[in-house]
């Protein structure tokens, strides 16, 4: 039987990395990106890390950006999705069976390729991603994911593995050693609770988890944690997700920039969150029969009335038609909304989602399979426009084209990989 042998290839600092690959006079200065509405730090570059904690509020540090000179910039999250489409596409080059875990990470199989050496083939891999994309890449190879993950981490903090560490050309004595180097609440699948239980009881370290009594471990932290206890001693139970499964629930929600008190305006960005909520919904070939709208003033504030509410709504058939969608929002919104209130926040979930294949239709209904399949046509127009051209090119008129309640983005960079007036030229 062959021998298992995966490859998690990650991103460093995956939405710094995707700043400095644009601006070469930044490269060598720390930078930082903020979260939503610039409030909080979210990415650092790794000599920012000494200075400012994961998640402290911008006001809070502004001294610290003005002493060390530190490059601040927003969320750019288009900028982000295209750079990662991109890293995945040269990592497949390298990998018959690919899992894209998250926007910056990816499982690669390597068992079916014949491979001389695996640490010189994930160092190919860095270069291929570096030369293609600009991204510096760490690659962790090993025989389960767990594993993969800890080789990963070690890399980053280890300069002299050059990018790269091959767990499987270790004895099994070695990587017990790098084990007994990560900390029990550093482990992938260890969450802070499940953590302080373990070292109640003495389990400090991925080595000891290793070790600990299978079937206590299944007492108390349930078939996940002896999962992890099997993946730890290089027995994969925790198989790759080529095709990831549909989601159950999809929901966007968002923070404004300024507080709303029209309603006028607050229906404009449902209308956007309906929008871009059933367009993520035909990206996997659903229809959902379920939406829920919900909005909300500042909680943190609290100088003024707070007010939160939310309205689900059974819709008449299951759809993807954002007009359908929209009006069936717009319905739940005047069911909760109260004047006098400063919102500050609103969303929209889209729950009881079934793929396209499977929806019975009612040939008895109020909607005509005709009027289906000219509705689909119609969003299937408009989301290769949206594509080709960029999102919002095309848009329903309910959304607005001010948005002043839009999310504050002071330090945004360009749109350097889907706008053609922002491309980088020499």
């Amino acid at each position: 039987m062959k021998k298992n042998i995966l490859a998690l290839i990650d991103v460093n600092n995956f939405y710094v990395s995707c700043e400095n690959a644009f601006s070469a006079a930044i490269q060598s200065k720390p930078t930082i990106v903020l979260s939503n509405n610039d409030g909080c730090v979210i990415v650092r570059s790794n000599d920012v890390k000494k200075w400012i904690k994961m998640g402290r509020p911008v006001f809070e540090v502004e001294d610290i950006i003005k002493e060390h000179d530190i490059q601040v910039f927003s969320s750019n999250y288009t900028l982000y999705a295209t750079m990662s489409d991109r890293v995945m596409r040269v990592l497949s080059e390298f990998s018959p069976s690919l899992e894209v875990y998250s926007i910056d990470e990816a499982f690669a199989d390597l068992a079916p390729l014949s491979i001389y050496d695996l640490t010189e083939y994930g160092k190919t891999m860095r270069e291929r991603v570096l030369q293609c994309t600009g991204l510096p890449v760490s690659v962790g190879i090993a025989t389960t994911k767990c594993l993969c993950k800890i080789a990963n981490e070690i890399v980053k903090q280890d300069p002299s593995y050059e990018g790269v560490l091959d767990l499987t050309a270790l004895k099994e004595q070695e990587v017990d050693t790098i084990l007994s180097q990560v900390a029990i609440d550093d482990v992938w699948g260890i969450g802070r609770k499940y953590a302080a239980f373990l070292q109640n009881y003495g389990i400090m370290t991925a080595k000891d988890l290793k070790y600990a009594d299978e079937q206590w471990i299944r007492k108390h932290l349930t078939v996940t944690g002896h999962r992890l206890v099997l993946e730890l001693r290089g027995i994969s139970c925790i198989p790759l997700e080529i095709v990831r499964s549909t989601k159950e629930g999809i929901m966007c929600a968002k923070t404004f920039g300024q507080e709303v008190k029209d309603f006028t305006e607050l229906a404009e960005a449902v209308a956007c969150y309906i929008a871009r909520a059933a367009e993520k919904l035909r990206g996997q070939d659903s229809q959902a029969a379920f939406l829920t709208v919900f909005i909300r003033t500042n909680h943190f504030n609290t100088s003024i009335p707070h007010y939160e509410n939310s309205h689900t709504i059974r819709l008449p058939f299951p759809t993807a038609f954002t007009p359908d969608l929209i009006t069936s929002a717009l319905k739940g919104l005047k069911a909760i909304f109260q004047e006098g209130f400063k919102y500050k926040k609103a969303g929209v979930m889209l729950s009881k989602i079934t793929p396209l294949a499977h929806v019975q239709h009612d040939l008895f209904g109020d909607v005509s399979l005709y009027d289906y399949y000219r509705k689909r046509k119609l969003m299937n127009v408009v989301d290769a426009i949206n594509t080709i051209y960029g999102r919002d090119s095309l848009y329903f008129a309910v959304q607005g084209s001010t948005r002043p309640w839009k999310m504050r983005q002071s330090k945004l960079s360009g749109c350097f990989t889907t706008e053609w007036s922002e491309i980088l030229t020499m």
